[in-house]
C-alpha cells in the first residue's frame, strides 16, 4: 500500500495548550459566576457518588 497522508497544519502541542487554556479558563468561569456554596455540594455529590471519603 502506498497510500500517503498529509500532515496536520497545526503541531498537537498547541492544540493540547489551546485546550488545556480554554478548560482552565472554562473552569475559572464556572466557578465565579456559581455560588461557592452550589460548587462545594456538586462536588461532594460526586465525591460521595464516586464512593470516594471526603470526611
Amino acid at each position: 500500500m502506498n497510500t500517503k497522508t498529509a500532515a496536520i497544519g497545526i503541531p498537537s502541542d498547541i492544540l493540547g495548550i489551546a485546550a488545556a487554556i480554554a478548560l482552565g479558563l472554562g473552569l475559572l468561569f464556572v466557578a465565579g459566576i456559581s455560588q461557592s456554596a452550589a460548587a462545594h455540594d456538586a462536588a461532594h455529590d460526586v465525591r460521595h457518588a464516586m464512593a470516594f471519603p471526603c470526611h
